[in-house]
């Protein structure tokens, strides 16, 4: 889908941002950013919009529609890692106040570096340096953190991480047996699976390894496996690339805002996940399905035998 009256017919100019209808209904927009891509958005999210949500009982789940997927041509499901398929945040917390520690700032409270997941480890370092050393009043910018206290904490946090990435870290209830229950859909097409995080990719296959959970993805890609990490479309596209599947064909699930826009930028559907790290600013770029468990995964991605 291209902009109008643009010389390049693969990128649109940041004067044609301007809303369509399309896919069943659903509003979509322009992207600004990545060439041409049709990214489905909420204009306005109160009742008497039309996008609201659509409570659906599938099986006894309420599933948040705001718009829906068509679920019976999916060929590609990827997955978030932390706050989506595992509760990290432990081990993240206690090695980010070890880095911390090793470096004379002080430490922060879980909850503090909880909400800094999501955009990759070396700026969860530096959000939590910047945190600790800007006290109370949090007034530190980022670009105000010393690059070598940067380098030597965050080299510290690798070190740290990658023994004890396992300490407390486990799968959520309920992801093993909806992985389970999407392999052996039988009656749709054959679905790729996989995991594209801003974690390092090598502590990200380590605990899919360690928790039993690697074997269910074709790939886990992690945050420095390309050149750009989400919400940027690189690894998404990528992706959908290796396995022939389009855009319309695959779905990014995952739990903040960073995976609806890596989602949005890339063409894709979102599914997202209210019990992760990210449910503060996952509204922000609200998902076309939100779901309260992994275990609502399986009737967010099974087709009615209408739709078969």
């Amino acid at each position: 889908m291209g902009a109008s009256g643009s010389n390049d017919p693969n990128r649109v100019s940041m004067s044609a941002v301007h809303h369509r209808i399309g896919r069943r209904g659903c509003q979509v927009k322009i992207s600004p950013t990545y060439p041409a891509i049709a990214i489905p958005v909420w204009a306005d999210r109160r009742p008497s919009a039309g996008l609201s949500a659509i409570s659906a009982d599938y099986t006894g789940i309420m599933l948040r529609v705001f718009c829906p997927i068509p679920v019976e041509s999916l060929k590609l499901l990827v997955f978030d890692l932390d706050g989506t398929l595992i509760d990290s945040a432990q081990d993240l917390c206690n090695s980010v106040n070890a880095a911390l520690g090793h470096v004379g700032c002080k430490p922060l409270p879980d909850p503090t570096i909880a909400a800094f997941v999501g955009n990759g480890a070396p700026l969860l370092m530096r959000r939590s340096l910047a945190a600790s050393m800007g006290g109370s009043s949090n007034n530190m910018a980022l670009e105000q953190v010393d690059e070598e206290l940067q380098a030597r904490a965050y080299a510290f946090f690798l070190g740290y991480y990658r023994e004890h990435k396992l300490d407390f870290t486990y799968a959520y209830e309920g992801v093993m047996e909806a992985l389970k229950a999407l392999r052996g859909l039988r009656e749709l097409p054959a679905r790729t699976m996989a995991v594209l995080t801003n974690k390092p990719v090598r502590p990200a296959r380590g605990i899919c390894e360690g928790l039993g959970l690697a074997d269910y993805f074709l790939h886990i890609y992690g945050g420095d496996s390309f050149k750009n990490k989400k919400p940027d479309p690189e690894g998404l596209r990528s992706l959908m690339d290796e396995v022939g599947a389009r855009p319309e064909e695959t779905v990014m699930i995952g739990d903040s805002k960073v995976d609806v826009q890596t989602a949005r930028n890339a063409g894709a559907w979102s599914i997202g996940c209210a019990f992760g790290f990210g449910p503060q600013n996952l509204m922000e770029s609200p998902p076309d399905i939100l779901v309260d468990s992994a275990a609502d995964w399986t009737a967010a991605l099974t087709p009615t035998r209408g739709e078969l």
